[in-house]
């Protein structure tokens, strides 16, 4: 009888138990559902200005270069190769080989994302 009565009293507290997450949980969806538009509000205000800056530089900066700017590229591309063969490279400031660094990095990093497009994936890559 004593365990009749113990099985019992464990179905019931288990039953308080279920009661008592699905109140919680019912109360949590309802808290969220009087929130949301706030949330989604306070979002939508937050994102704006950063979002038009974001697509100002976008325009300017991920275009690809037009047909009159591959000759300064190429230009460009000359130099580097023969800062490289020289070593005058060696004379550059600690900002100008700074900045260097940075958009060698950037182009490193485009090219990845790239590959990652490619392969539709980004399984393979250590990142």
């Amino acid at each position: 009888m004593g365990n009749s009565e113990d099985g019992t009293s464990r179905d019931w507290a288990e039953s308080a138990r279920r009661a008592f997450r699905l109140r919680t949980r019912a109360q949590f969806v309802r808290n969220l559902a009087e929130k949301a538009p706030a949330l989604v509000s306070a979002a939508v205000t937050y994102s704006k200005p950063r979002l038009a800056t974001f697509w100002h530089y976008a325009k300017a900066e991920l275009v690809p270069p037009t047909p009159a700017e591959i000759p300064t590229a190429i230009q460009s591309l000359k130099k580097i190769i023969n800062s490289a063969q020289t070593g005058s490279f060696k004379q550059l400031t600690v900002k100008e080989a700074l900045l260097n660094g940075l958009v060698a990095t950037e182009v490193w990093m485009w090219f990845y994302v790239g590959e990652i497009i490619g392969k539709r994936g980004i399984i393979g890559y250590n990142v």
